[in-house]
């Protein structure tokens, strides 16, 4: 009997090492893609600002992407909702040309000024990734399963430098109200590894100016919780999560209006791209294209920018617009990115009329809106303290989590469950 239970023993120690040696060398591929695609991203957003009438092809580069897709990719444009539906329903795998198909067309549509993100890309690689290891070394179902939630930490860790926050999004998003914690360690061990693996290869991270590390007391002590202040987070992050909920509910609206004007699929991101085009005449400006990470001219509209003192009124809406309009035409990327400027932007715009930090509020919106789009309240807030430093975590908390209240529970993630029902089921119901 005791040697049965040395030799199971010694087979789940042989497991782990195997696993743990496929974990590694996976994640030091993902950070590695990842670190590609970040400094692709800054090549192709350089060249779009210094010759602006790239953006005159948008139109033609979202057809040619969309026709790439309609000919070739057809088994991976359901993009992250295949890696969650294929988490929970153990299938086929996911297909390795899922991560070159989503890399080439984003870098495209950001070179032509399509306002999309970057996260869905990371996620997408490190899933397809993780899929084609999986097959590669023909670890069992639970394995691959475990395999596929590294993939997504991993992918979304190393883009945004977030480690801890990369591991618990990837178990959060699986399922709205339930971590499963059998993925933590794995998890977690994915997305530290890819974030170093990333950051070895040069890439700089952007860094967020939050100066506000708390307020005076009578007595000259340093309090990280006022109450008024705390009142008045709570109050913004209901805007916060009614933005969400306006976002998602904008874009799969939009999208079904467009697939029944535009049956073709190919031909949906023409009329994206001709929209946007119109847009920018209509705001006299090119701040919302792109990432809007950084401004591309003094004094312009960026996510950066609102954590300074200037009031920014309206550039959460014109965020807004920019980027249902392309998501629901079919561009690829992501909606996260976006999801931080339209958040950032209308904590700016808060902060002013609340007589609050601008900064403190722009950071709250900042993760705020992302987790109330994702359901993913935990994750953000962690997402705050690597972003912004562990001071202010208590209003970051109370931000992501009431959004995430009044964001409803329909997300930008469709394959995400609720119970036994996935978010696109709840939406047929309701």
């Amino acid at each position: 009997m005791n040697d049965v239970q040395n030799q199971f023993r010694f087979s789940d120690i042989f497991d782990y090492c195997r696993m743990g040696a496929v974990l590694i060398m996976l994640s030091v591929c993902i950070g590695s893609v990842c670190a590609l695609f970040l400094w692709l991203l800054d090549v192709v957003t350089a060249c779009r600002i210094a010759h602006p009438v790239l953006l005159f092809g948008l139109p033609l580069a979202g057809v040619a992407v969309g026709l790439w897709y309609f000919w070739f990719g057809r088994d991976v444009e359901g993009g992250a909702n295949l890696i969650v539906d294929e988490i929970h329903e153990p299938g086929a795998g996911v297909q390795l040309r899922m991560a070159p198909f989503v890399l080439i067309a984003t870098v495209v549509s950001h070179l032509f000024g399509a306002s999309v993100g970057r996260e869905g890309t990371a996620i997408q690689v490190g899933g397809s990734l993780a899929s084609a290891t999986a097959r590669l070394f023909r670890l069992r179902s639970s394995e691959r399963c475990a395999l596929l939630v590294c993939g997504i930490a991993a992918g979304f860790g190393s883009v945004f430098g977030t480690p801890v926050a990369g591991a618990v999004f990837a178990l959060e998003v699986l399922t709205l109200g339930r971590l499963n914690y059998r993925f933590l360690l794995p998890a977690a061990m994915s997305s530290i590894i890819a974030d170093w693996s990333c950051r070895a290869w040069g890439v700089h991270h952007v860094f967020y100016p939050l100066m506000f590390q708390g307020t005076l007391s009578a007595d000259g002590t340093l309090w990280h919780v006022n109450p008024v202040l705390a009142a008045k987070v709570a109050g913004a992050a209901v805007v916060f999560g009614c933005l969400s909920w306006i976002f998602t509910e904008s874009v799969h609206r939009l999208a079904a209006v467009m697939k029944t004007v535009c049956p073709r699929s190919w031909l949906r991101p023409a009329i994206g791209g001709i929209a946007t085009i119109l847009l920018v005449m209509v705001v006299g400006n090119r701040d919302y294209l792109g990432l809007g990470v950084l401004p591309t001219e003094p004094g312009g509209a960026s996510i950066v920018s609102f954590f300074g003192s200037a009031c920014y009124p309206w550039s959460w809406f014109w965020k807004l617009v920019f980027t249902v309009v392309v998501l629901a035409s079919g561009f690829k990327g992501g909606e996260v990115t976006p999801l931080f400027f339209l958040g950032a932007a209308s904590g700016n715009a808060l902060a002013h009329a609340l007589h609050m930090p601008v900064d403190l509020l722009a950071a709250v919106g900042f993760v705020s809106v992302f987790a109330g789009a994702a359901n993913t309240p935990l994750a953000c807030t962690l997402m705050g303290v690597e972003l912004f430093g562990a001071a202010d975590i208590a209003y970051f908390a109370i931000g992501c989590f009431v959004a995430c209240v009044f964001s409803g529970k329909t997300g930008i993630y469709l394959s995400q469950r609720v119970g036994a029902m996935t978010l696109r089921e709840v939406r047929g119901r309701n």
